[in-house]
């Protein structure tokens, strides 16, 4: 389902002190800092102008910003042609923990974010992409 879409997933690894519970409770409570819930559905962040969450995409990177998080990446060609179409991304923020395979490996990051427990314990936006010249 990642296929030919501008999807990100961000997820934990439940490794942190007070194992996965905990971890997930701790990404739940950083998107509430974000005014995003868990659960709720997709969220069109073209909608909520105070949003404070943000992507800038510029050539050969791209930063993901909102309260407690300034995550820096470098996207996949797929994904860099599909915001460029498109002009937004997909993200899922799971406070499920990863569970088995690589983070870097595109067919499991795929399974776990079209995982329907992933899902229903994340919180999924649209966000418009910015970029130097936006």
């Amino acid at each position: 389902m990642l296929a030919h879409r501008a999807q990100s997933v961000a997820q934990a690894l439940g490794d942190g002190e007070g194992g996965p519970e905990a971890t997930g409770a701790a990404v739940e409570r950083l998107l509430g800092h974000a005014g995003l819930s868990v659960g709720d559905g997709v969220v069109d962040a073209a909608r909520l102008p105070n949003l404070p969450v943000t992507l800038l995409v510029v050539p050969g990177a791209a930063a993901l910003t909102m309260p407690g998080i300034n995550a820096q990446f470098v996207p996949t060609a797929q994904w860099r042609r599909a915001v460029d179409e498109r002009g937004y991304a997909c993200l899922i923020f799971a406070t499920r923990p990863w569970g088995d395979g690589e983070p870097g490996d595109g067919e499991a990051v795929a399974a776990f974010a079209n995982d329907e427990r992933t899902l229903a314990s994340a919180a999924q936006v649209i966000l418009p992409v910015r970029t130097l010249r936006s």
